[in-house]
């Protein structure tokens, strides 16, 4: 109910999935007043969606701790209550980004060991599997180095269940690729990724540039979500830019005109490539239940790719693997902070 194009784009989105795909049912949260009608336009939801009657909405204006306390009978609420009783695998939300995050850890808890959530998103990239994940997309702008190691984690077992990266490329992105360069948090973050490639199966290439995020040379890009959040709306108004400026190009001249016809083909393709909507979704990471969070202003294609992650990471069982892996990387810590230190040949 949140989101920018309001209840009928989320409809038409879901609409949109459900008629791609056989094996996936909604439950809607919001006023069914609102909600019925929608729905019942919709064919291809008929038997499956059903709808969760809460009257409250979570404006985009509102703040977290304002949205918490009056938020029970909201939406947002009830689509969290949703996930948290089983009754849903994954919850998918264009509501308030800040918000939604409170309210997840709320409900949902973070998992044991966890310091701070963390939101991966997908950045359009010429590796082979058409996306790199960046965290953290700005659940918390500030992240230390423990953060930042726990981040290459959740960010290794997304790339391993999202895409079948056996051993997915870790980056950590600075301001040059040299060790020396970099805040100290990031040297610190450094040596601890580095510490646990090995234990975590992963492979860490150091630091990377923010030319990296579409590059080949990582599959997994982490940084604090300050950064983060200022790349990926850069990378979004580049991507818009892009497309406003091809279209002038073609439509410049008669002669423009008709090379646009001829190359449109070429030209729809990429328009899909760099088309922000077709890599919706942000994925909280570190909580007891998976959260997709779509870009506010989503209209019913943007909600339908967040809606095919949710699918893709509800039938790989991410959630329960990535607690494994964050519960095993505890379990290394514990036993590195125990291990006995000797002095002199006597051990302590």
């Amino acid at each position: 109910m949140g989101g920018d194009l309001g209840p009928a784009a989320v409809v038409a989105g879901i609409a949109d999935s459900a008629h791609k795909n056989p094996d996936i049912g909604f439950i809607l949260h919001g006023p069914r007043d609102q909600l019925a009608p929608l729905v019942a336009k919709r064919q291809t939801l008929t038997g499956r969606c059903e709808i969760r009657d809460a009257t409250g909405v979570v404006e985009m204006e509102d703040k977290p701790s304002q949205a918490v306390r009056q938020g029970r009978d909201t939406s947002m609420w009830s689509a969290l209550e949703s996930v948290r009783n089983g009754e849903a695998r994954v919850c998918v939300s264009c509501g308030n980004t800040g918000a939604l995050m409170l309210m997840s850890v709320i409900r949902l808890r973070k998992l044991p060991g966890i310091y701070r959530p963390a939101i991966a998103v997908l950045w359009p990239s010429q590796n082979p599997q058409g996306h790199n994940i960046m965290l953290d997309g700005g659940a918390d702008i500030r992240a230390d180095a423990k953060d930042l190691m726990q981040y290459a984690l959740m960010g290794t077992s997304y790339a391993r269940n999202g895409f079948g990266l056996k051993r997915p490329r870790i980056g950590l992105l600075n301001v040059g690729t040299e060790e020396h360069k970099g805040r100290a948090e990031l040297k610190e973050a450094h040596d601890l990724i580095e510490a646990n490639a090995r234990s975590g199966d992963f492979e860490f290439v150091g630091f990377v540039e923010g030319r990296d995020l579409p590059g080949t040379v990582c599959d997994v890009i982490v940084t604090d979500g300050f950064t983060g959040n200022v790349a990926l709306k850069t990378g979004e108004g580049t991507a818009k830019l892009i497309r406003e400026l091809l279209r002038d190009a073609f439509a410049h001249t008669p002669l423009s005109r008709l090379a646009s016809i001829l190359a449109y083909t070429s030209l729809r393709r990429l328009g899909k490539r760099i088309d922000p909507r077709r890599s919706n979704g942000g994925v909280f990471l570190g909580l007891n239940g998976t959260v997709v969070k779509s870009h506010g202003s989503a209209d019913a294609t943007g909600v339908s790719a967040a809606v095919k992650l949710a699918f893709q990471l509800a039938q790989s069982g991410f959630s329960e693997k990535l607690a494994a892996r964050v519960a095993s990387a505890s379990l290394l810590e514990q036993d590195a902070d125990t291990e006995p230190t000797t002095h002199n040949g006597d051990t302590e």
